[in-house]
């Protein structure tokens, strides 16, 4: 396949109605590793807000049980995509995550945060790593997904343009970036989870650690009270990521096949499958019907690796 068939693709595409086809195939053929990376990182961002990074450690699912939070997290975004929203699987996981989210209190402010990272970080990655940058066109599909995501999430006023999903994360950041040590201890169990990720579960955890600080921008780094690497680090560290992006583009072709999250290895927790309505936690009591009528109306969601 001609190395740019899938953005040729893309861009034959309506942004503002088959939105949901292009990051279908965005995520899974065109850019999978890049924008697993991407998103993993615009989860670690958020729990630099204290007001998230405490929510989150109060739990004790993110530092205690960190591989399972991952997958769920993953997996339920996974439902979405691969079936799309309006699929009984789609509607399952927005089920599942609006039924987690709604057992705290959580403001909209920071709600509108967390999904404006998943709006601009991936297309920040791929621009700086990856073996092409999204294209405009492909920019409008992405930002139009993810604000059907936020009126799905309940979400009130969801920046309308990648812009103001730019504007309102770095403002965000500015304002409310700030060390707490739970907030630092989820933080350093994402850290301890991704150094167990192929092929890095192969380097010393000193070197991992290392590689993905140098992926942080100072502001980041200074909330967790990391230790800011060196420039020469930095620039060994992030040539070497360009230079793989470089390598995709000369020696690799597209993935012909979609690559979805059930797929990938370092989604663990659930080797004899799973279904959508039971990943998570249940803060407040499993509100599923567990009967046999609720396991047939939830067959459609249930997963196999």
């Amino acid at each position: 396949m001609n190395r740019y068939a899938l953005r040729d693709h893309t861009d034959r595409l309506d942004a503002q109605t088959q939105y949901e086809e292009i990051v279908r195939i965005l995520s899974t053929q065109e850019f999978p590793w890049d924008i697993e990376q991407a998103l993993s990182f615009a989860l670690f961002r958020t729990y630099a807000v204290p007001s998230i990074g405490v929510l989150l450690h109060e739990t004790g699912e993110f530092n205690q049980r960190t591989q399972k939070r991952y997958d769920d997290t993953v997996l339920i975004l996974d439902a979405i995509l691969e079936h799309g929203m309006a699929s009984q699987a789609g509607r399952n996981a927005f089920r599942r995550m609006n039924q987690m989210h709604g057992a705290y209190d959580i403001s909209n402010d920071d709600m509108r945060y967390v999904l404006s990272t998943f709006v601009v970080t991936p297309v920040r990655w791929l621009a700086e790593f990856g073996w092409r940058p999204f294209t405009p066109h492909e920019v409008e599909a992405w930002t139009h997904y993810y604000r059907a995501v936020g009126r799905h999430m309940g979400i009130q006023d969801v920046p309308e343009t990648f812009d103001a999903f730019t504007a309102l994360m770095d403002g965000y950041e500015a304002r409310h970036f700030a060390f707490d040590a739970r907030s630092r201890a989820v933080a350093d169990a994402t850290l301890e989870l991704l150094a167990t990720f192929s092929p890095t579960h192969l380097a010393p955890k000193r070197l991992v650690n290392l590689f993905a600080r140098t992926l942080m921008d100072d502001g980041l780094l200074d909330a967790f009270h990391y230790a800011r690497p060196s420039a020469l680090s930095r620039k060994v560290f992030r040539l070497a990521l360009k230079a793989r992006g470089k390598f995709v583009r000369y020696a690799l072709s597209p993935r012909s096949e979609p690559l979805f999250g059930r797929g990938r290895p370092n989604i663990r927790s659930y080797p004899n499958g799973y279904d959508v309505e039971q990943l998570g936690t249940f803060p407040k009591g499993c509100p599923v019907n567990h009967g046999a009528a609720a396991a047939d109306a939830s067959r459609g969601a249930r997963q196999r690796p």
